[in-house]
């Protein structure tokens, strides 16, 4: 459908090269850097998004079967039903010397699906409702040791764990991050522990029960948790009088409406939630038990953008349609469907692969010493087929069956052309970035 020549030469591609000197990093999120994708292909960029299609600045309509606005559009791009909600708030007035009364309709509505919790405060964005998180639990225990296992954000109370130990965080999503401008007097501050491993975080406690304020987990991020693992944490948590704190920023809305931890029957002391709840609106929740909620009132968190009205109601409109369209039964089966085609037509092409993550966060990877060029390759051909892929796929209730039928094709097509070139020797582009890299020289 599209050539690779024009591909390289679109605007998307010009525009981010002059990004990256005007823009530290060249974007406000390392995972859209093009460079995680395919380096001097991928568009940067867009014009217009609708359902699940994307259009670069070019005109050029791709299906996006990546990764759907890294996991935040969850009905699909532009919807409707949301942005007539928002549309509607916004010629009412976005903010005033008032508070919106939607922010406490929202907090009802959260609290109707999770009965547990009884207070909620709500910021914008996911690494700040981290640290938010945080912070209330700190000053519920009064007590500053943090230990966490998976990836939290950008803020200092999670570098914090490279200042001890540089490879830290190597274990935890994201290598190679650097602390830098994190004060050095946050060292051992926050410890990391092994994913799902209950003796890990029992080394860790051993000794020092009394200084541990939170525990901090991903509940579940690729695979389903181990039977009896949270259960034992949260045991562990009551035990030593931690606040056991779900980052539910991407499972969250993943497996059901609300938190995944709903589908195990382990109750934390509170969960975060950003990324899907909102439909690509700027919205993040922090609910809590009343007991350690009210901590927030003895130290200071306030900002002026938390109280706009746009991402309550963008939230509150989600949710209706999430509850209301089973959105959890679609996004599954779309995701296993996905998952078997990658492995049907990755034994047909006889490329070895492996097929991991839940089906609402499934990814694939190449079994090979050449994993790196046939991703990238793997991507540039799906653009020519006019797909947005990746190793990744975040399902959204706007993926229909035409176009998953349509990637199915484009993926036979594909896999084997890349099996005729398994070392990628013909790749003419450099090979995507798996981490954190600088992207200008010293």
């Amino acid at each position: 459908m599209y050539s690779l020549q024009e591909l390289m030469q679109s605007s998307g591609v010009r525009l981010y090269q002059e990004a990256k000197g005007l823009i530290p990093g060249g974007t406000q999120l390392l995972s859209k850097r093009p460079e995680m994708f395919a380096p001097d292909v991928w568009p940067a960029y867009f014009r217009r998004a609708k359902g699940c299609r994307i259009w670069d600045l070019d005109g050029r309509e791709f299906i996006d079967m990546s990764i759907m606005a890294v996991g935040a559009c969850i009905l699909g791009y532009a919807d409707d039903e949301v942005d007539d909600a928002v549309c509607s708030a916004i010629r009412k007035g976005v903010n005033s010397s008032l508070n919106c009364p939607e922010e406490v309709e929202l907090a009802r509505v959260l609290m109707e699906l999770h009965p547990w919790f009884g207070m909620a405060r709500f910021c914008r964005s996911g690494g700040e409702a981290m640290a938010l998180a945080v912070r209330i639990a700190r000053a519920h225990s009064k007590r500053d040791l943090v230990l966490f296992s998976g990836y939290h954000g950008w803020t200092d109370w999670y570098l914090a764990a490279n200042l001890s130990d540089e490879k830290g965080l190597d274990g935890q999503l994201m290598p190679g991050l650097e602390p830098n401008g994190v004060p050095r007097g946050l060292a051992g501050t926050a410890l990391p522990f092994d994913a799902n491993s209950i003796e890990s975080l029992r080394d860790k406690v051993r000794g020092r029960e009394k200084e541990i304020g939170a525990i901090v987990i991903e509940p579940a991020r690729g695979e389903d948790a181990p039977a009896g693992y949270l259960r034992s944490l949260r045991e562990l948590a009551s035990e030593i009088n931690a606040v056991l704190i779900f980052d539910e920023i991407t499972s969250g809305f993943r497996v059901c409406a609300g938190g995944i931890h709903r589908k195990y029957n382990v109750q934390p002391d509170i969960a975060v939630f950003a990324k899907s709840m909102a439909n690509g609106y700027a919205m993040a929740a922090i609910l809590g038990t009343e007991k350690v909620m009210q901590a927030a009132q003895t130290t200071f968190i306030s900002s002026t953008n938390w109280t706009d009205r746009v991402g309550p109601v963008a939230a509150l409109a989600t949710v209706k349609k999430y509850l209301r369209e089973s959105v959890e039964t679609h996004i599954t089966h779309a995701g296993d469907l996905v998952k078997n085609v990658w492995r049907r037509n990755a034994n047909s092409s006889g490329l070895d692969i492996s097929v991991t993550g839940l089906p609402t966060l499934a990814a694939f990877s190449f079994k090979s010493a050449y994993a790196a060029k046939l991703n990238t390759q793997f991507t540039i051909e799906m653009m020519k087929e006019g797909f947005l892929a990746f190793r990744q796929f975040k399902p959204a209730l706007a993926h229909s069956s035409a176009e998953l039928q349509a990637y199915d094709h484009a993926v036979s097509r594909v896999l084997s052309t890349l099996a005729l070139d398994p070392e990628c020797k013909d790749l003419s582009t450099p090979t995507h970035h798996s981490g954190f890299q600088r992207l200008t020289k010293e």
